[in-house]
Formats: C-alpha cells, sequence, structure tokens
C-alpha cells in the first residue's frame, strides 16, 4: 500500500518540507509514521461546536496509539439555527460543499495518508 505522506517527507528534495515540520515540533520519528488528518468544524459560531476541539484531542490521542502522526485542521460550520430567518439561510446548504472541499483539498495537499473527522 502507497503511503502517501512519503511524497511530502522522503528524499533530499523533501528538505524544506521537514524543515516545516521540524518547525512545528515534529521529530525524525514522527516524520517517520503515517500522517492522519484529524479535522473538526470548532468554532465559537454555535454551541452545538464549541466542544470539537477538544475531540479532536482524543482522536488524538487515539492516533498516536495507533503508531501514526495526527495533524489537526479545522473547517467551517454555519449554524442552521444562526443561519434561518434571515439572508443567511442562503449559505446554509452551500456550506456542506465548501466544507467537503476544503477537508478534500487539505487531505490532497498535505498528502494525508488516512483522516478522522
Amino acid at each position: 500500500m502507497e503511503i502517501s505522506s512519503r511524497n511530502v517527507v522522503d528524499g533530499t528534495a523533501r528538505a524544506p518540507h521537514r524543515a516545516m515540520y521540524k518547525a512545528m515540533g515534529l521529530t525524525d520519528n514522527d516524520l517517520n509514521k503515517p500522517f492522519v488528518g484529524v479535522c473538526h468544524t470548532g468554532n465559537e459560531a454555535t454551541p452545538c461546536n464549541i466542544h470539537l476541539p477538544q475531540l479532536a484531542l482524543k482522536a488524538k490521542e487515539g492516533v498516536l496509539d495507533g503508531g501514526a502522526t495526527p495533524r489537526e485542521f479545522s473547517t467551517i460550520a454555519v449554524s442552521d439555527g444562526i443561519a434561518m430567518g434571515h439572508e443567511g439561510m442562503k449559505s446554509s446548504l452551500v456550506s456542506r460543499e465548501v466544507i467537503a472541499d476544503s477537508i478534500e483539498l487539505m487531505v490532497r495537499a498535505h498528502q494525508y495518508d488516512a483522516l478522522v473527522g
């Protein structure tokens, strides 16, 4: 099975990539493991999502326990409860496509091997 994350860390041409990861605190050991994206929609726009960063921390612990390197990122969340009844309601359905597209772009651009979201 191909490990996509090798495309961003292996070889001399990827030294700048490794330097960026090391600037975030990753070690050589971390870089040798599969990268697993941990995506959440945590924000302060709605009470439904305010706790999600804490859940992402638990997911990251599980990824570490599984022998991989977690890479957390977030995406948008539009609250139907707040967006309804005014101009904002036109954003609700569209936001779902933006969420899916943004997650796909992150996983593809950063060559994550798996995703928890």
